[in-house]
């Protein structure tokens, strides 16, 4: 195996699609040299039947036509072997959940609802997508087992999880990394499970899904208190809870009983989002739809039942676009990013991703002398 250094400084521009690693750290570049303004390279794919194959083909021809020096570029794609899969697996895969060490930077912010119909799985869609279109890497569980929608707001209904032997790659988003049981499950059929298997469910999510260094870990929950919103606590035990509700009162008194739960998990519930606030009418006025004060109210009661602040991230208004958006798997954030719901969506994701983490409890991997 012969591999020219300043081609290697030109692949290591490139990165595979699903690993988001340059493929020269993963020991995907078998072969490169150049003879005569001819790059002659052999790049190993995970797998035979690798999804991204053209995308890899692409990229590795644009990354040395780049170079001066080069004219023609010949590229032979190839199968890593059982033994390099294994190493490669082991290199970026261990069967502990990475998102519950200490050391951990990444946040997980798991969106909870009292009931359904709230709009939770559209507004974590958007959140999600707005993270990552500032340049943040995130990762999402559609961790609503039984009713489970994420794939279909993204644009994804049909994506397939790449496997590397027991390893998962979550297909990717809108620059998101997702996964779903609904990935899994044939002909939309229904998820007919009970508690032991929805935790082991999430738990193989966390621990053989391989999302990579995140910014941000996000979990749409089922609506209330069930199997899922433990399992989380448990496995997750510093993750951050928000809240959405709507602003009408009956929904928000169903939603204190979603935060309330963080007074027996440990967790900190970050705040609640009000969906659906009022419509805007095509003469410029509004209409309040279902109501008013329900976001407030739900904060102020959350607050008196955890004995912390509780803050109204922000409220967001009932957009037809919004729910097209969900239909057509391209979130308003990403199609029609000045509507008003979305630069709504997109200040609350921000107020999220921008408040600090705080270092308690953290290694900082510093020795007194």
């Amino acid at each position: 195996m012969t591999i020219e250094p300043r081609l290697l400084e030109a692949l290591s521009r490139v990165q595979d699609p699903e690993l988001r690693r340059p493929i020269t750290e993963l020991g995907m570049v078998d072969s490169a040299t150049l003879s005569n303004g001819t790059a002659q390279v052999r790049v190993l794919l995970t797998i035979a039947g690798c999804p991204m194959r053209s995308t890899i083909e692409a990229d590795v021809d644009a990354a040395l036509r780049a170079m001066s020096e080069v004219q023609h570029v010949e590229l032979t794609l190839g199968v890593m072997s059982p033994e390099q899969r294994a190493e490669l697996r082991e290199s970026l895969l261990s069967r502990s959940i990475p998102f519950s060490d200490p050391a951990s930077l990444t946040r997980v912010i798991s969106i909870a609802s009292g009931k359904g119909g709230v709009g939770k799985s559209s507004l974590t869609a958007n959140l999600a997508c707005a993270m990552a279109a500032d340049g943040l890497r995130v990762g999402l569980i559609d961790a609503d087992v039984h009713g489970f929608s994420i794939p279909g707001l993204l644009g994804i209904p049909h994506a397939s999880p790449t496997r590397v032997d027991e390893m998962i790659l979550p297909p990717v988003a809108h620059g998101v990394k997702v996964i779903s049981i609904g990935m899994f499950v044939p002909d939309n059929k229904p998820v007919i499970w009970r508690g032991p298997m929805l935790h082991r469910a999430l738990e193989q999510f966390l621990t053989d899904v391989h999302f990579g260094d995140l910014d941000v870990l996000l979990l749409d929950l089922p609506p209330g208190t069930g199997d899922i919103a433990i399992s989380v606590s448990q496995l997750l035990p510093g993750s951050e809870l928000v809240v959405i509700t709507t602003p009408q009162a009956a929904a928000a008194q169903v939603a204190e009983r979603a935060g309330s739960i963080a007074v027996s998990t440990g967790q900190k519930v970050i705040g609640v989002i009000e969906n659906m606030s009022w419509l805007q009418l095509p003469d410029g006025s509004t209409m309040e739809v279902f109501g008013s004060g329900g976001g407030v109210e739900l904060a102020h009661r959350l607050e008196l039942v955890l004995g912390t602040e509780v803050p109204l991230l922000g409220q967001v208004a009932l957009d037809p676009m919004l729910r097209a958006g969900g239909d057509e798997g391209l979130p308003l954030v990403i199609s029609h990013p000045q509507a008003p719901a979305a630069l709504q969506i997109t200040a609350i994701a921000r107020a999220l991703t921008h408040r600090p983490r705080g270092l308690a409890g953290r290694p900082l991997g510093v020795s007194p002398r």
